[in-house]
């Protein structure tokens, strides 16, 4: 028997193969990859056919496959022969969501600067594997227009354009200018080919008549690339601490300009983060125009980054752990429970920060709960877990507004955040497909149905202004709305929050002044962007102002705000009720401490460049700082914490049971290495100059500013923990001494 269904299995991939398209629906509502490796090891003799005895022998091949030994093969089982479905395929034409870089930049940087120059670059191309391709891919016709074809566009030099430096960078009210200028004419095709490496392609780039060096810029995003072909604007990704850490633009230091492919309003992000803002954390976002190699790209909407700098602003520390859950065809990061074991999680989550075990073991036992917990008891065992009320504002705003790259489409496309008091957040991510009219989905019919039973709500496809806001409410991918909006209280208030929006947010006086405005803004630059895929027609018409009458054009952005609205506000399970008072979200303060001169720990030196001083326990070069304890007696140091920003004073908590010895020295590293043998801070000390705090029960015990450091050089006081600032000849764990 269990020959006869391996056998029955070869026979099945094999006319999968055959037969179907590249993707294409898999039991379970799941999305089946292409299988051509998995073909591969059926195909014996490399003929490109499966013949008759190969498939009688098809269970020899496909024995390993079966890990519990059952006789069956699992979905689970099959994944990780696919194309880039698991950590290190790295395989050209890989389809995961997590699809691992070709690292390259440390095996060519010779000058180990850092970057690769163009020589560098040169020997580098000629090993990039396949998926990034000379002139680009074909690209496919846009959504919501004609497609057009890419071409020059008009000089613009800084002179030309208008600065703004006192505004902020995500400021609605300017449209700046940001001038990128590569050492290479063929940035597109060298960038296009590097695009799933780890190369990033070194920049000057020039903003409020600044000039920024040694910027990295990468193309990003995965339709927003795969989907455009060369010649047309394309996403960027501008990682302005590429070399210099501490280089920020306007206090960032990442910028995602998106090309708004399919966008002909250019509007989407803009006007999900505008009404999303009043209900949850969500990504600022507002237009920028780009200009490489002196000619203009056009317009492109620049949208705010989930990383550090985020969770400052919005949660007051740049602790704990960060997801990103990418969006494929076949994306399944609905937060599903698949066992204990990390590996399913990580092909389907990329965790940004804290990749610990004690940071997976936290999400695995978020879906344990979510999913397997009795309905009755879930709201008892969930709610100390996960920030329930705000993924009810997340899944409501999600749909209100019909994001068709959402959750409730592809279980994927949004951020989860661990915070240090092991709570999670969910937070919006892909905002760029919202306010449209539904078109049928990308990759096939919906996955598991949109509804009960597998029966559409509200339309087809991706859902349009009559989606229905139970849209996939059984659909167990995605158990954030399957399982908690099967808890009576809980999909109360998700209905509630859906009223709310229809009634106060997704209305004409709230969002008709914001189209109108950056159509006035934008149009004229919209009118002459030569990189863009869609007539500016498109764009007019999307961003078409209210009628003296009060009607809203057919088509238009206010035409579908208006169509949505009405169709929630009569919706026969909303109509009836209340609208919630909720509070906004609050950003926080960073608290005034107090000194506390009766703890006996001071910062007694550091090292902010360390290139050939003492090594860590890893055998590497990284900063350090040592703490002195100029007291009798042995100190605990649990609760304590250090930082380098002094807008997050609480940046590394010091573990529980580090113990100081009186009249002892302790060598803390510098180098972002959390979970590494040693003491290792989760920041590194800038060359450049900055604080650094040691802090307990809300008082400051020590705090130090520095300015340049010099290379294997340290600073410090030389009675440990008295005097002023000075230069040291680098003594860690030992008694301070001048430099000479």
């Amino acid at each position: 028997m269990r020959y006869l269904l391996f056998t029955a299995t070869a026979l099945t991939l094999t006319s999968l193969a055959l037969a179907q398209p590249a993707e294409g629906p898999f039991s379970g509502g799941r999305f089946l990859p292409p299988i051509d490796p998995l073909i591969q090891k059926l195909d014996a003799n490399s003929d490109g056919q499966i013949s008759a005895e190969e498939i009688a022998q098809a269970h020899e091949a496909l024995k390993a496959l079966d890990l519990n030994k059952d006789g069956q093969l699992t979905f689970e089982e099959l994944r990780p022969n696919f194309p880039g479905s698991r950590p290190g395929s790295g395989g050209s034409g890989g389809m995961g969501p997590n699809r691992t870089e070709q690292k390259l930049t440390e095996k060519f940087d010779l000058d180990k600067n850092g970057y690769l120059d163009p020589t560098e670059r040169q020997e580098a191309l000629k090993v990039v594997q396949a998926g990034g391709r000379p002139g680009g891919p074909p690209g496919r016709r846009p959504r919501g227009g004609q497609s057009l074809e890419g071409r020059p566009g008009p000089k613009v030099s800084p002179e030309d354009v208008k600065n703004y430096p006192e505004a902020e960078l995500y400021d609605p009210s300017v449209l700046r200018t940001v001038f990128i200028d590569f050492d290479t004419e063929t940035w597109e095709e060298d960038m296009a080919k590097f695009k799933y490496t780890d190369v990033e392609m070194p920049a000057t780039v020039t903003v409020d008549g600044q000039k920024y060096p040694m910027v990295g810029v990468k193309f990003r995003g995965q339709s927003s690339f795969g989907h455009v072909p060369s010649g047309s604007k394309r996403s960027l990704n501008l990682s302005m601490d590429f070399i210099n850490r501490d280089q920020r633009l306007h206090g960032f230091k990442t910028i995602n300009l998106l090309n708004c492919n399919g966008d002909t309003s250019f509007l989407s992000s803009i006007l999900y983060s505008h009404l999303a803002a009043d209900y949850l954390p969500a990504p600022k976002a507002n237009i920028m125009k780009v200009v490489i190699n002196g000619e203009s790209w056009g317009v492109y909407s620049n949208v705010q980054q989930f990383n550090k700098d985020f969770l400052k602003e919005f949660y007051g520390t740049t602790a704990g752990a960060r997801w990103k859950v990418s969006g494929s065809p076949q994306a399944d990061g609905g937060l599903r429970y698949l066992g204990e074991d990390i590996a399913p999680y990580r092909q389907r989550f990329e965790i940004k920060s804290k990749d610990r075990e004690d940071s997976w073991k936290a999400l695995i036992n978020l879906c344990k709960v979510l999913n397997e917990t009795p309905l009755k008891d879930l709201p008892k065992a969930i709610e100390p877990l996960l920030n329930v009320d705000q993924v009810l504002r997340f899944l409501a705003i999600d749909v209100a507004v019909v994001n068709s790259d959402g959750y409730w489409v592809r279980a994927s496309d949004y951020s989860i955040y661990l915070d240090t008091s092991g709570m999670f957040h969910i937070i919006p991510h892909d905002m760029n497909e919202a306010f449209r009219s539904g078109g049928p989905p990308r990759g096939g019919p919906p996955r598991g149905g949109f509804g009960r039973a597998g029966s559409p709500r509200g339309g087809h496809g991706h859902g349009g202004p009559t989606l229905d806001p139970l849209v996939g409410i059984e659909n167990e991918r995605m158990p954030l709305r399957s399982r908690l909006l099967a808890v009576p209280q809980y999909r109360t208030r998700y209905l509630q929050y859906i009223r709310t929006l229809a009634e106060k947010d997704l209305t004409h006086r709230n969002l008709s002044p914001l189209i109108a405005h950056y159509r006035e803004l934008i149009g004229d630059e919209v009118k002459i962007d030569t990189r863009k895929r869609t007539p500016y027609e498109s764009f007019t018409q999307a961003t078409s102002p209210l009628q003296e009458n009060g009607a809203a054009p057919e088509g238009s952005l206010n035409d579908f705000i208006e169509k949505r609205r009405n169709f929630l506000m009569a919706h026969a399970e909303i109509k009836d009720l209340d609208v919630i008072d909720f509070e906004k979200p609050i950003l926080p303060k960073q608290p005034t401490l107090k000194r506390n001169t009766k703890i006996t720990v001071a910062i007694s030196e550091f090292l902010a460049s360390n290139q050939r001083t003492n090594k860590d326990p890893q055998g590497e070069f990284e900063d350090w700082i040592e703490l002195f304890n100029h007291g009798n007696t042995d100190i605990e140091l649990s609760g304590m914490y250090l930082s380098d920003d002094k807008d997050n004073l609480f940046k590394w908590k010091i573990p529980s049971g580090t113990i100081i010895k009186a009249r002892g020295y302790l060598i803390i590293w510098a180098d972002e290495d959390e979970g590494d043998e040693g003491l290792h801070a989760n920041f590194k000390l800038s060359k450049g100059g900055e604080i650094i705090s040691l802090i307990k029960d809300n008082t400051i015990v020590d705090q130090i500013e520095f300015g340049p450091q010099v290379s294997e050089v340290s600073s410090g006081r030389l009675a440990g923990h008295t005097g002023k600032l000075e230069k040291l000849s680098p003594t860690p764990g030992t008694s301070n001494r001048t430099y000479k």
